[in-house]
């Protein structure tokens, strides 16, 4: 890559607190318009980018992946523009790719109650774990990269805990009673996860492993073996399936959008608007049952 690309990914770290996933999205979507142009992507053309856009199109690439490289040619020109390394921005009369809005999976609440289940008959401490993990998951709404990396100072107040999510944002979210059990049941056992050679770990979940916590990939395995002893479709099961779940069922209960948005950490509650599906169904079901038209229709 070239160095105004390097030193754009740099910015995105130091500045705006991307993570690294994110950056390596953003090396790849550079890498891939540079290979476009063959040349330095930092001096491309608007000519350029619509054949580029032209190409993704032609591609039949997702929406979405479209947009997220959009997104990222848009950051990068904003950059060199502000930077005073080009003097205009060639993404300004692009047009962003129409993003559908597919409904979230989730799953149902019994469905979690037997994932739940199937977690608490694991024997040993390694049971302790996996529920402890679980009932975390599914009570906070927490991604999987928060969750495997929660540290164990995030669980000792007593009705809610600290979650560093994205952009390194903090934000308070409550925990209910059975998760505070579980995790309270595995703090007991914690000690015989930490490795013998660090002795000690400020994680709330530690590992032998690079990063000193369980890895995602560690515990979307175990979710899915989870799955196959609760007789749940493995394939309908994902850490970020029970994130859905969780916010789904909150606003089934009652629960209203902006205190969704805060525990869930959206920074904008357009996103957390993909859940409102939940509302149309229970608004329609409030209707069937109490309007008296309804009523006057089933008596006759």
């Amino acid at each position: 890559m070239g160095r105004h690309i390097e030193t754009f990914l740099e910015m995105m770290a130091a500045e705006r607190g991307a993570s690294p996933r994110t950056l390596e999205a953003y090396g790849r979507d550079l890498a891939d318009f540079s290979g476009f142009v063959k040349g330095d992507a930092a001096q491309a053309s608007p000519d350029d980018l619509r054949g580029y856009l032209a190409r993704m199109k032609k591609q039949a690439l997702a929406p979405r992946t479209a947009s997220r490289r959009l997104s990222c040619l848009r950051q990068f020109y904003k950059f060199l523009y502000g930077e005073g390394l080009r003097t205009d921005d060639p993404t300004a009369s692009l047009d962003s790719p129409r993003l559908g809005r597919p409904l979230p999976k989730f799953l149902s609440e019994k469905e979690v109650e037997t994932l739940l289940a199937a977690a608490r008959e694991i024997e040993g401490i390694k049971g302790l774990r996996a529920t402890a993990l679980l009932e975390l998951l599914y009570a906070a709404g927490l991604r999987v990269s928060e969750l495997v990396s929660l540290p164990l100072a995030a669980v000792r107040g007593k009705s809610a805990m600290i979650v560093r999510g994205k952009g390194a944002k903090e934000r308070m979210v409550p925990i209910g009673g059975e998760a505070r059990v579980a995790v309270a049941a595995y703090l007991e056992v914690r000690d015989a996860f930490i490795p013998a050679k660090v002795k000690t770990s400020p994680r709330l979940f530690p590992s032998d492993g690079r990063s000193g916590h369980m890895t995602r990939a560690a515990f979307s395995n175990l979710l899915k073996d989870i799955a196959v002893r609760a007789g749940v479709p493995p394939s309908r099961v994902s850490p970020h399936v029970l994130r859905h779940s969780f916010a789904t069922h909150l606003l089934a209960h009652g629960a209203d959008l902006r205190s969704l948005q805060q525990m869930l950490g959206h920074a904008d509650i357009s996103t957390t608007q993909i859940y409102t599906h939940v509302l149309d169904e229970r608004l329609k079901h409030l209707v069937q049952s109490s309007h008296p038209l309804a009523k006057l229709k089933r008596l006759r």
